[in-house]
C-alpha cells in the first residue's frame, strides 16, 4: 500500500473507529461522546485536504491502490481505493459539511437521553458515505451503499418511541431496497460480462475502454445494448438513494428523524450517494453505440430527473412543516443534478451538488435552529415574526434561501443551477426537460419566499407565553449557520461562466480566465431568463403571503383560498402515497395473507398428512420388524444353536468314543464297498 493509499484508507476509517469505540464504550460524559465523533471526523477532513491536495499537484487522472481480499479456486477478488477529482471534491464536501452538522449536533440533541447513540449513528453513517465515495471497486461500493441504507433506518428512527419516527424508518429501508435490488442485479451482470469489478485497474477494469467497448457491441434481447442495460440497473439504485420518482416517497417522511439527520441524509450523504454512483458509472453510462448522439441510459437519467424536478417543486408549494418544504426541495433538486449530469456531463451535475450540499445544509440546520428556538414547533404556520427575535438564524437563512432560489449573481445556486439550464437548452433530442427546468425554479422561489415570509416575517402566530417564546440559539448552533452562508455564497464563484474552476478540475483541463464568456449571447440569455424566473417566483410569492400574512395559525392558505381543488392535491402530495397503499401495499398485503392462508390451510394438511402417512409407514415397518422379521429371524438362530449344540456332542474330546465313530464309519465304508463290488 503506498501512500495515497494509506491515506484514503483513513479517511472512512477514523468515523468508523469512533462508531465502533462508542458503541462498545460509552463515555460518562456525553459530550466526550461527540468530542470524539468531531475529532474524527476533523481529522478525516484533513486527510481529505491533503487527498485534495495530491490530486491537485499530480498529473495523474487516477490513483489506484488495489489488493486481493480473498481468492476462491483460480479466481481472485480484489478491492481497492480510487483518488481523482471526483472522489476528492466529495470526501472534502462530506468531512467538511458533515463535521459542521456534528458541532451543530452538541446544542441541538443536548437533553436527549441517547446523546452519545446518536453520535455513533451518525459517526458509522460518515463512514459509509466515506468509504463509498473512495471506492475504486463496485462491490466495495455497494457494501458501504447498503451500510448507508444501514445507517439512515437507525438516524431516521432514532427517535423510535415515536410510531412515525418507526414507520418512516422502514419505509425509507424498504423503499430503497426496490431500487437496491437492480442495482444488485446490475452489478453482477457487469461481472459476469467483464470478469472484474473494479473501476480502473491498468486498462482492464470495468470501466475503462476494453471492457466498455465490449459492452457496447452486444445487444440485449430487447435490442439496447448490454452496456446500457446494465447502466439501467444500476440507475435504480441511484433512484432510490436519490429519491427520484417513483421512489421519492421515503425521503419526505425520513424528517421524523432528529433534524441534523435531515441535514446529514439531505446536504452531504446518502441523497449525494446516488448523484455521485451515476458520475462515478458515467464512463459506461455515456458510452455511445455507432451512430447514435445520445446514450440511452442517459436520456433516461435527464427525463427523470427533469420530471421530478418539477413534480417535488409542485408539492413544496403546499406543504406546511418546515421540514417537509426543504425535503420536496431537496427531492426537486436532485432533480436537477439528474438533468445536468445527463445534459452536461459529471461537471455539470457535480457543481450543482457540491453547491447544493453547502446551501441545504445550511437551510436545514437553519430549520432546526428555528424548531429548537420555538420549542419543537415544526409547523410554518404557528411561527412568523422571527427575524426580531432570531437576527442570526434568519440572515443565515435567507442566505441559504436565496441561493436555493437562484438569486443572481452573488449566490453559489444562481451559478450551478444555470450551468444545468444551459446544458439543458443544448441538449440535442429535446428542448423540453430545459423548460421543465425553467419552470422547477420559478417554483423554486415561490414556495422558498412562501416559507420565509411564513417562517420570519409578520406576527408571530404561536405560543407566546414566557415558557414558549422563541429565542436565538446557543452559539455551538449559529456557528456552523455562519460558516455554511459564506461557503453558500462563494462556492459559486469557482463555476462561473468567466473562471470555470470546478470544471476544470473535475475534467482536469485548463481553467481560463475569460471575462467575455459572461456576455456570449446563450450565456447572458440564460442569465437574463433565469434572473427573470427567479424575480417572478419571489412576486408571486410576496402576492399571495406577503400583503396577506395571517394573523392567526388556523386561517386558510391564501394560495388554497383561490385554488382550492389543485392546493389539495399538492397538499396531499398528488396521492401518491395512498395510491401505493391501495395498490402495492394492499397487492403486497394481500399476497401475504394469501400465503398465510396457503400455508394454514393447504401446506400445514399437507404437511400433517404427509406427517401422518409417514407415522403410518413407520408403524407397518415396525409391526413387520417385530412380528414378521424378528420372530423368523429368531427361530433361525435358535435353530442354528440347537444344531451347534448336536454337533458338539461330537466333540466331547474323549478319545475312546473318536475311536468308536472312527470303527463305525470304516466298518459302514468296507460295507458298501463289498456291496458296490458284488452288484
Amino acid at each position: 500500500m503506498d501512500n495515497n493509499g494509506a491515506i484514503l484508507w483513513m479517511i472512512p476509517l477514523l468515523p468508523l473507529l469512533a462508531a465502533g469505540w462508542l458503541a462498545v464504550y460509552e463515555p460518562k460524559d456525553k459530550r466526550t461522546a461527540a468530542y470524539i465523533a468531531i475529532w474524527a471526523m476533523g481529522f478525516s477532513f484533513l486527510f481529505s485536504y491533503v487527498a485534495m491536495a495530491r490530486v491537485l499537484a499530480t498529473s495523474q487522472h487516477q490513483i489506484v491502490d488495489n489488493f486481493t481480499w480473498l481468492t476462491f479456486g483460480e479466481t481472485a477478488l480484489r478491492l481497492g481505493v480510487l483518488l481523482d477529482p471526483l472522489s476528492a471534491i466529495m470526501v472534502l464536501m462530506v468531512t467538511f459539511v458533515g463535521t459542521l452538522i456534528f458541532i451543530f449536533s452538541i446544542g441541538y440533541m443536548k437533553e436527549d437521553a441517547n446523546f452519545s447513540k446518536f453520535f455513533c449513528y451518525l459517526s458509522l453513517f460518515a463512514a459509509a458515505m466515506l468509504g463509498l465515495v473512495v471506492a475504486n471497486n463496485l462491490l466495495l461500493l455497494f457494501m458501504c451503499w447498503e451500510l448507508v441504507g444501514v445507517s439512515s433506518y437507525l438516524l431516521i428512527g432514532f427517535w423510535y418511541h415515536k410510531p412515525s419516527a418507526a414507520a418512516a424508518a422502514k419505509k425509507a429501508f424498504v423503499t430503497t431496497r426496490i431500487g437496491d435490488l437492480g442495482f444488485f442485479i446490475g452489478m453482477l451482470w457487469l461481472y459476469a460480462e467483464t470478469g472484474t469489478l473494479l473501476f480502473y485497474d491498468n486498462g482492464v477494469g470495468c470501466l475503462e475502454q476494453s471492457a466498455i467497448a465490449k459492452m457496447i457491441g452486444q445487444t440485449t434481447f430487447v435490442g439496447m445494448t448490454v452496456a446500457t442495460a446494465i447502466s439501467l440497473l444500476i440507475f435504480c439504485g441511484a433512484m432510490g438513494k436519490s429519491g427520484q420518482v417513483p421512489l421519492h416517497v421515503w425521503l419526505p417522511d425520513a424528517m421524523e428523524g432528529p433534524t441534523p439527520v435531515s441535514a446529514l441524509i439531505h446536504a452531504a450523504t446518502m441523497v449525494a450517494a446516488g448523484v455521485f454512483l451515476v458520475a462515478r458509472m458515467y464512463p459506461l453510462m455515456s458510452a455511445l453505440p455507432a451512430g447514435v448522439d445520445v446514450a440511452g441510459a442517459m436520456k433516461v437519467v435527464t427525463w427523470v430527473g427533469a420530471f421530478t424536478a418539477v413534480f417535488a417543486a409542485l408539492i413544496a408549494v403546499a406543504q406546511t412543516d418546515i421540514k417537509r418544504v426543504l425535503a420536496y426541495s431537496t427531492v426537486s433538486q436532485l432533480g436537477y443534478m439528474f438533468l445536468g449530469l445527463g445534459t452536461g456531463g459529471v461537471a455539470v451535475g457535480m457543481f450543482h451538488l457540491i453547491t447544493h450540499a453547502f446551501f441545504k445544509a445550511l437551510l436545514f440546520l437553519g430549520a432546526g435552529s428555528v424548531i429548537h428556538g420555538c420549542h419543537h414547533e415544526q409547523d410554518i404556520r404557528r411561527m412568523g415574526g422571527l427575524f426580531r427575535k432570531m437576527p442570526v438564524t434568519f440572515a443565515t437563512y435567507s442566505v441559504g434561501m436565496m441561493a436555493l432560489a437562484g438569486f443572481p449573481l452573488l449566490f453559489s445556486g444562481f451559478w450551478s443551477k444555470d450551468e444545468i439550464l444551459h446544458a439543458a437548452w443544448s441538449w440535442p433530442v429535446s428542448n423540453l426537460p430545459f423548460w421543465m427546468g425553467v419552470f422547477g425554479a420559478l417554483l423554486t422561489a415561490f414556495y422558498m419566499t412562501r416559507q420565509m415570509i411564513y417562517v420570519f416575517f409578520g406576527d408571530y402566530r404561536g405560543k407566546a407565553d414566557e415558557h414558549h417564546a422563541p429565542h436565538e440559539s446557543p452559539l455551538v448552533m449559529i456557528g456552523p449557520l455562519a460558516i455554511l452562508a459564506v461557503l453558500a455564497v462563494l462556492l459559486g464563484f469557482f463555476g462561473t461562466p468567466i473562471w470555470p474552476l470546478f470544471q476544470g478540475f473535475i475534467t482536469q483541463t485548463p481553467a481560463e480566465f475569460q471575462f467575455g464568456e459572461l456576455f456570449h449571447w446563450g450565456t447572458i440569455g440564460i442569465i437574463i431568463l433565469s434572473t427573470c424566473v427567479v424575480g417572478l417566483g419571489v412576486g408571486l410569492a410576496w402576492w399571495y403571503y406577503g400583503i396577506l400574512t395571517p394573523e392567526k395559525a388556523d386561517e386558510p392558505d391564501p394560495l388554497g383560498e383561490q385554488f382550492p381543488k389543485p392546493f389539495g392535491v399538492l397538499s396531499n402530495c398528488f396521492g401518491v402515497d395512498e395510491f401505493y397503499r391501495v395498490t402495492f401495499v394492499k397487492w403486497l398485503n394481500d399476497l401475504g395473507l394469501a400465503c398465510e392462508w396457503l400455508e394454514r390451510k393447504i401446506f400445514s394438511g399437507a404437511v400433517t398428512a404427509v406427517t401422518l402417512v409417514a407415522l403410518g409407514i413407520s408403524w407397518m415397518s415396525r409391526f413387520f420388524d417385530e412380528y414378521v422379521i424378528n420372530p423368523g429371524f429368531d427361530r433361525g438362530c435358535e435353530e442354528v444353536r440347537r444344531s451347534g449344540r448336536f454337533f458338539s456332542e461330537f466333540q466331547s474330546g474323549q478319545i475312546h468314543q473318536y475311536l468308536r465313530v472312527f470303527g463305525v464309519a470304516l466298518a459302514l465304508l468296507l460295507f458298501f464297498l463289498v456291496a458296490a463290488n458284488q452288484s
